[in-house]
């Protein structure tokens, strides 16, 4: 009878064992368009898929997809991820110009220093009450920048914004068109993956773009000399955005949202500035070693100040008339940088 009793009370639970559902397990898809030797891909999305996957015991898991891979060109990954093509992506606001009117504050060149870290931890005091209605249409992993660009020149050494007169100079950003026309050169647009042919066929004479998106590109190969402004302040920067189908996101178990959350916005943005600010040098380093590297004499710099304010005007204006605070939100970035880097 007592064996008989022990079977009895264990079919119960047998059956809503049988009954239950299986636990969830389901696998992303990543695209992105720098390839799999960039610290993007290396050092930052195959890191985190590992991470969130580890975390997940399993039952999140992901296919990463570099170099386009996907097909479509760098401009169409945000359109993507909205739509559904791809699960997750990584991508520049600034590839769709006026999609993300906000967060292209942190590109002004009066306001990002030079240091990723402080400018993703500013991004992340700034996103709820400033920066979110640019990404209403996405699920947000990570807004963030580089540690910003440099001056990368197929030619002598830029002494003074003389120097750049006439020339054409690509930028990822319309903002870096702007300052490029301050400095009296033609700005030039187009996705970083196109830039080696242009430099190579004299379509542009120089780039801005960050020494360790430069290494992968072979632009050291391609250019003479590579400036930054004194002290390491950088000519802008750009953000980026990973960021997941909303859709997707939101059909998640809870748990396994939480997961995804544990592994976005606060919690990883000092880390992944890390990645970007800790290379840096490496990449700064090795471009040395094909050509010069340098900084703008200090009594040089005051010229490309000015035109970094002009530009900040110039973006306050635009946004003002498009009925939003642009003077408030350079003030509540510069301030949230500063408060980042120190001061």
């Amino acid at each position: 009878m007592a064996r008989l009793a022990r079977i009895i009370a264990v079919v119960p639970a047998l059956a809503a064992l049988a009954g239950a559902a299986p636990a969830q397990e389901v696998t992303f898809t990543i695209h992105h368009f720098l390839g799999p030797t960039s610290i993007t891909h290396a050092r930052f999305i195959e890191p985190w898929a590992e991470a969130v996957a580890a975390d997940s015991g399993g039952r999140i898991a992901f296919e990463i997809f570099p170099s386009m891979a996907l097909g479509g060109r760098p401009p169409d990954l945000y359109q993507q991820v909205r739509d559904g093509v791809a699960d997750i992506v990584w991508t520049l606001p600034g590839y769709t110009p006026g999609v993300f009117p906000r967060v292209e504050v942190f590109e002004l060149p009066s306001v990002h220093r030079g240091s990723a870290v402080a400018t993703n931890l500013a991004i992340q005091d700034l996103y709820a009450d400033w920066i979110a209605p640019d990404f209403a249409d996405v699920h947000p992993i990570l807004v963030h920048v580089h540690t910003g660009n440099a001056l990368h020149v197929a030619g002598r050494p830029v002494e003074t914004m003389a120097d750049l007169a006439g020339m054409s100079i690509r930028t990822p950003t319309r903002t870096g068109a702007w300052m490029i026309e301050e400095w009296g050169a033609d700005p030039v647009g187009m996705p970083v993956p196109e830039l080696p042919q242009a430099l190579s066929r004299g379509v542009v004479q120089a780039a801005l773009i960050p020494y360790e998106v430069a290494l992968p590109l072979q632009i050291p190969t391609l250019t003479e000399s590579h400036l930054e402004r004194p002290d390491g302040v950088r000519f802008g920067t750009s953000t980026f955005l990973f960021a997941m189908n909303r859709e997707r996101y939101e059909a998640l178990p809870d748990d396994l949202r939480a997961i995804i959350d544990a592994h976005s916005g606060p919690a990883i943005a000092e880390q992944i500035g890390l990645v970007w600010d800790e290379f840096e040098p490496e990449a700064m380093a090795i471009a040395a070693e094909s050509g010069w590297v340098g900084q703008l004499a200090p009594d040089a710099d005051p010229p490309f100040a000015d035109a970094a304010d002009r530009v900040a005007r110039r973006w306050i204006a635009e946004m003002e008339a498009a009925g939003i605070d642009g003077a408030g939100l350079v003030a509540a970035a510069q301030a949230a940088v500063a408060s980042h880097s120190g001061d």
